[in-house]
Order: structure tokens, then C-alpha cells, then sequence
């Protein structure tokens, strides 16, 4: 664009109107475009945010793949054989056994519940995520039998049940033990060695840690697991490396992956997203409106320095760049208002809290605002998109005044 299309327009946006309910208008066309902007970015930070983090805090408790039996059977027995396999699989750092088992935890305040989860608690890239904050006596304490074996509560299962750090507490099996008149419930004693927090109210409140060898002991088995656990450098690798594990571990195995694991909630997460995208879109449409409607009434108002321009010779693309720059110089304006605004609001309410949250319904303690550049990208690009096109009808309006007519009575 040209010197002076841009002082003309310029001069126009800041010059004071006999008439000024356009100038109001152009006033909320700035603040509908920093409105709709700023309502984008800080909606998708709070979608960025609660996908982030519930991620992080599953993946921190879960596997990336999860190697599982296809049928209910008496678990994977020859896993010694097959986990030297599966690390040499290309992005696999480790794989783990791993054996669940619901129980019932007694504390010293109330019983409750629980999944017993046992992992091979050595220090290394198989431990997850979550117990990695445990100091070595915790992890020590796992590896220890005697005089009690160690347990790692979830911190709101703690909590609920009144057990803290060196207290004792009972986990009662429902697997129990073999009698001549079947089945019966046995009750094991564990000394709690340290309390985990993964950020998921779920896991926190439901999961504890103990060794693979008291888990098969609770569970009356031997050399026997129900999971093979891996971790990958690249977790968006999973499906190939599943696909992968699935042809090699057999016809009585298959392998699956946290996007599968959690497929319900990063589907709901992942449709919000685009609601969120197209509702919160109609206010930048509606910006899009007002500055059409701003350039309209201007260009009426201007109709006699428009035909005076044009007889002084300027071009028809001339005048119709002076009402497009006016439309995106809106556009420009409203959408970094609306970026500073939005980006600001985001990263300090993440910062500080600003909003807490119930974690028994939501799983999180408070809103996770996670604003990311790229949304920013293609937000302001959308902005001054619809700004643009705002401008097509009325400078194509404005090339139209015929300089005879409108400067006939002057």
C-alpha cells in the first residue's frame, strides 16, 4: 500500500465526524474484534490446559503402551521373555511387569477401596512419573519385607483413610487364599513409606504402589503379571509402536495405548475444542459486521471528499485501498488489543489460581490455563481475515461516486 492511501485512512479513523455515532461504531467495531479475539485465546488456553494436564497427570501414573492379555485368563506368565524383546523396539526406553489388583484398604480413620499396582521399585526410566518425587527411603521401603513391606498411598486415598507416613494399615484381598470350603479373603499388613500426588483426583484417591513381589503374594500367584508397561521418547508414537508389539508378542497378547485408554475423555476434550472454535467465532463474525457497517455510513459521509479526490486524480484502486486499510487497520488494532488481553489474563490466572475447582468432580484443583503461540497465529490471522473482507463491499462502494454528480451543487 501506498504513503498516501495509508495517511488518508489514518486521517479518517482519527478524525473527528460531524457525525458521531460512526465514530461510536467504529469504536465497538475495535472492541468486538479484541472481545472475540481475546474470548478465543483465553477459551482454547483453558481447553490447552485441562488437555495438558490431565494428560501429564495420567501418563504420570500409566503406561504410554500397555501390553495386555486379549481374553481373561491366569495372566502373562512368560514376560521375562518378552520384555528383552520389546526394548529393542525403535522409541521404547523401558518396559516393565506390572500386576493390578482391587482391594480394600483398612486405615486408621475408615476403610476404602482401592487398586494395589505392582511395579518393580527400582530408581530408573520404568518408575512412573509419580513416585519419581519419592525420596530413596520411600523407594527403599518398597523393596523392603521385613519387618513389614512399604506401601505408596495416592495422597487423597491417605487422606480419606487417615493413614500417614509410617503408620501401619491393612489391605484385605478378595483373591484370598485356597481352602478345602473355597476362597476366603486374607488381610496383609503394610507400613505406609510414602503418599504420591499425580495431579488426578482419580488416581490420587483410588491408587497405591507396592512391589511386584507383595502384589503376587496378595494375589496368590507366581512369576506372574496381568500388564507389560512401556514408555516411549515420543508419546504420539504409540499407535505404530502398538501395532508394532502386537504382531510380535502373539496371538494371546495385544498391545494398547493411552489415546485408546482414554479415548472417551480426549474425545470430549478434543469436541469442545471445536465448539469452542465456532461459537466463540460468531463474535469476531459479528466484529466483522460493524466494521462493514462503519465503512458504509463513512463512505457516506465522505461522499463529497471521495468525488474530490477522484477529480484531483486519484485512481478508483486508490480509494478503494483507503477504506480496505481503514477496515484492517480495526482489525489489526482490535486483534492486538485483543492478544495482549487475552495471552495476559491467561498466563496470570494460571499463575495465581483464579479459579479453584472441585477436585472430587472435576479431578483438577483449579483451572489450567496453557495459552500456546500457534493459537495466536491463527486466531489473528482469522481476525483480520473477516476485517478484510468486511471492506470489500464498501470500497467497492466508494470507487462508484461519480465526481459530477456529487459536486454538482457545491
Amino acid at each position: 500500500m501506498r504513503q498516501f492511501e495509508f495517511f488518508v485512512a489514518n486521517r479518517y479513523l482519527r478524525a473527528k465526524r460531524k457525525q458521531a455515532m460512526i465514530s461510536v461504531i467504529t469504536g465497538i467495531s475495535v472492541l468486538g474484534v479484541a472481545a472475540g479475539v481475546m474470548a478465543l485465546v483465553i477459551a482454547l488456553a483453558i481447553n490447552n490446559g485441562f488437555r495438558g494436564t490431565l494428560q501429564s497427570s495420567l501418563l504420570g501414573a500409566t503406561a504410554h503402551v500397555t501390553v495386555l492379555e486379549k481374553n481373561p485368563g491366569p495372566g502373562i506368565t512368560n514376560w521375562q521373555e518378552i520384555i528383552p524383546r520389546l526394548v529393542k523396539l525403535p522409541h521404547v526406553v523401558s518396559a516393565s511387569p506390572t500386576l493390578y489388583a482391587p482391594v480394600m484398604l483398612v486405615g486408621a480413620a475408615q476403610s476404602s477401596g482401592c487398586v494395589i499396582k505392582g511395579i518393580v521399585p527400582e530408581p530408573g526410566p520404568q518408575l512412573p512419573a509419580a513416585l519419581r518425587k519419592l525420596g530413596p527411603e520411600a523407594l527403599a521401603g518398597l523393596r523392603a519385607n521385613e519387618p513389614f513391606p512399604g506401601i505408596v498411598l495416592g495422597a487423597q486415598l491417605a487422606l480419606s483413610s487417615g493413614s500417614k507416613v509410617g503408620q501401619l494399615v491393612s489391605v484385605i484381598s478378595p483373591q484370598g487364599e485356597l481352602t478345602p470350603f473355597g476362597p476366603r479373603s486374607a488381610t496383609f499388613r503394610f507400613r505406609v513409606v510414602g503418599t504420591f500426588e499425580s495431579g488426578f483426583y482419580d488416581l490420587d484417591s483410588t491408587w497405591a504402589f507396592i512391589s511386584l513381589e507383595q502384589a503376587q503374594r496378595i494375589e496368590s500367584v507366581e512369576n506372574t503379571v496381568n500388564a507389560i508397561e512401556l514408555k516411549l521418547d515420543d508419546i504420539y508414537k504409540a499407535p505404530q509402536v502398538a501395532a508394532a508389539i502386537s504382531k510380535m508378542v502373539g496371538p494371546k497378547l495385544d498391545a494398547t495405548t493411552w489415546m485408546e485408554q482414554n479415548h472417551a475423555l480426549l474425545n470430549a476434550l478434543k469436541m469442545e475444542r471445536y465448539v469452542t472454535v465456532i461459537t466463540i467465532g460468531l463474535i469476531v463474525l459479528v466484529a466483522g459486521l460493524n466494521i462493514l457497517i462503519s465503512l458504509v455510513m463513512m463512505v457516506m459521509e465522505k461522499y463529497r471528499d471521495i468525488a474530490i479526490l477522484m477529480s484531483m486524480g486519484a485512481r478508483a484502486e486508490q480509494i478503494r485501498r483507503i477504506f480496505v486499510l481503514q477496515g484492517v487497520m480495526i482489525g489489526v488494532v482490535g486483534t492486538a488489543i485483543g492478544l495482549i488481553l487475552g495471552y495476559g489474563l491467561s498466563l496470570a490466572a494460571d499463575h495465581y489460581r483464579w479459579i479453584p475447582l472441585d477436585e472430587q468432580v472435576y479431578a483438577l484443583s483449579y483451572v489450567p490455563f496453557d495459552p500456546r503461540w500457534f493459537d495466536g497465529i491463527w486466531i489473528a490471522a482469522i481476525a483480520i481475515g473477516v476485517s478484510l473482507i468486511a471492506t470489500l463491499y464498501p470500497a467497492r462502494t466508494a470507487t462508484r461516486v461519480a465526481p459530477a454528480e456529487a459536486l454538482r451543487y457545491e
